[in-house]
């Protein structure tokens, strides 16, 4: 199974907390235990990062989750995703496409519009660094007994869904735009 593969249990404890809104004021302990929380979580993205970073820069591991998260991008739609002028994400394909992380196809559709897609070194990339995370995320979770665990899958994926986070088969995201809060998908 390849590794941003969700299971559907995450999808159906997302809908069951769809709708549901805030009944108090948040209180500090609560943003204070969120602001660690997070703090740890940034630390596992980083290590994993660290994992990754002598075959690639932090912008093009950037490029290849975006690229892995969404179906059928094009330079236009990346370059928007990223917040770039599109030669800047031209330039960091052309990169990518030379240390054979990165593929570039016509259009079936239009032979002007250019699809990136990851190559089977690009995916290993990417499925090493999502592995590394899932095994410290594991790591860490297994020190907590199992009822808290629980308590916390519900209470993250609450959190995910009120940050905007989707999970699909083939979306999801590190803190940049989901194709659906674009409007826009790049897809031919």
């Amino acid at each position: 199974m390849h590794a941003l593969s969700q299971p559907s249990a995450i999808l159906a404890c997302m809908k069951a907390v769809e709708g549901k809104t805030a009944d108090a004021a948040v209180t500090g302990e609560q943003l204070d235990a969120m602001m660690v929380a997070a703090q740890a979580l940034v630390g596992v993205a980083a290590q994993g990062v660290a994992e990754v970073e002598d075959r690639v820069t932090l912008p093009q591991l950037r490029v290849l989750m975006l690229v892995a998260t969404r179906d059928r991008l094009n330079l236009g739609a990346l370059a928007q995703a990223m917040g770039v002028h599109p030669s800047n994400a031209s330039r960091a394909c052309d990169r990518l496409v030379e240390a054979g992380l990165l593929g570039r196809t016509e259009s079936t559709l239009d032979r002007r519009n250019l699809t990136l897609e990851l190559t089977s070194d690009g995916l290993a990339l990417i499925d090493e660094l999502i592995g590394h995370r899932r095994t410290t995320i594991t790591t860490i979770l297994e020190r907590m007994p199992e009822s808290r665990r629980r308590t916390l899958a519900s209470a993250m994926l609450s959190f995910a869904q009120a940050a905007g986070e989707t999970h699909s088969e083939s979306a999801w995201k590190l803190g940049w735009p989901t194709a659906s809060s674009e409007g826009s998908t790049g897809q031919n």
